[in-house]
């Protein structure tokens, strides 16, 4: 594999690699601490939080993902004129990602608050409201502006009405002759019609052509799927079963990486960044995959919405080869 041999040349092509990524963010905010006693007042556990932490999600884990494995980011999205805007932008500059952030000053930022206790989730508490139209307009127009500027456009489709324009934005980035790559969100998937690649898991695509008895099924539907759709190729990320890339003239499996898996939360937004930026870097889909899947496997043995580094990345690699 290419992608093994030599970490400079990896390194050199990454840096070079420009992704633009749009869709819904969000703000991950974890609260740790410890349980030791029932509440008086309800059964309920009293945690008694230590410390707080806040990390970029959705679209803009995507966007730090490229970043963190060498690549070129811009996130393009909108918040709420808040707080946590304010935190999401400064959390993208510390990771070294381009912003261009909508604020809608009549919502809230999308923010995702969990509390854990001894690295069990007690309860996740989710703050978010749809942006309105007149944002939204805003945003297509500057991603008419910053395409040119990249090699790969990437949409993370999280169901928060971000991506309102998704069909124009599509048709934009093929007649501009850039790959388009969707994590979608759903059981609509006639809007991404066009797209170059679609990322779903199992649960996604099972809610888009129903469930399937066998592999030969599974097999039919998702090409039918494609076709119907004018995809170039469809992934399915399969969780304990690797990943499956499906093309019109092969099918391509990847066994998944053999290791503890702690948390998968998060683990798309990896797949989909590490694609995007292995086909800017100008790799094939089979070599991104292997990026992928590789880079995937770092960061479900992680707690929350993490990245992948490029040092985590050649190392898994290497390891891989000497496993070979």
């Amino acid at each position: 594999m290419v992608l093994n041999a030599d970490t400079q040349q990896l390194q050199s092509r990454l840096a070079q690699a420009r992704v633009l990524v749009v869709g819904d963010v969000m703000l991950d905010r974890y609260w740790f601490g410890d349980v030791s006693r029932i509440s008086p007042e309800a059964p309920v556990p009293v945690a008694k939080i230590a410390t707080v932490e806040q990390r970029a999600g959705g679209a803009a884990n995507v966007a730090r993902n490229i970043a963190s494995l060498g690549g070129q980011a811009a996130l393009l999205s909108v918040t709420g004129d808040d707080e946590a805007a304010s935190a999401l932008e400064e959390l993208m500059r510390q990771d070294g990602v381009a912003a261009y952030m909508m604020r809608d000053a009549e919502i809230a930022t999308t923010v995702k608050l969990r509390v854990v206790a001894r690295n069990q989730q007690l309860i996740r508490l989710d703050f978010e409201e749809i942006p309105h139209r007149e944002i939204l307009d805003s945003v297509k127009e500057q991603y008419q502006q910053l395409l040119p500027q990249y090699d790969v456009v990437v949409l993370s489709d999280y169901g928060k009405g971000g991506l309102l324009h998704v069909a124009a934005m599509i048709e934009s980035a093929r007649l501009a002759g850039k790959p388009v790559l969707i994590d979608p969100k759903g059981d609509d998937y006639e809007k991404y019609a066009g797209a170059t690649l679609l990322t779903p898991n199992r649960a996604e695509l099972k809610e888009v052509v129903g469930s399937w008895r066998n592999e030969e099924e599974l097999v039919e539907k998702t090409q039918s799927l494609r076709r119907h759709l004018e995809l170039e190729a469809l992934l399915l990320t399969r969780s304990e079963e690797g990943m499956t890339l499906f093309r019109s003239n092969q099918i391509d499996n990847q066994p998944t990486r053999a290791q503890e898996v702690y948390d998968v939360s998060g683990a798309g937004d990896t797949v989909i960044a590490s694609m995007g930026l292995g086909l800017a870097a100008g790799y094939d889909l089979t070599e991104a995959m292997h990026l992928a899947n590789t880079a995937a496997g770092v960061v479900v043995a992680k707690l929350g919405t993490a990245v992948c580094s490029f040092e985590e990345l050649t190392a898994a690699l290497k390891e891989q080869e000497q496993a070979v």
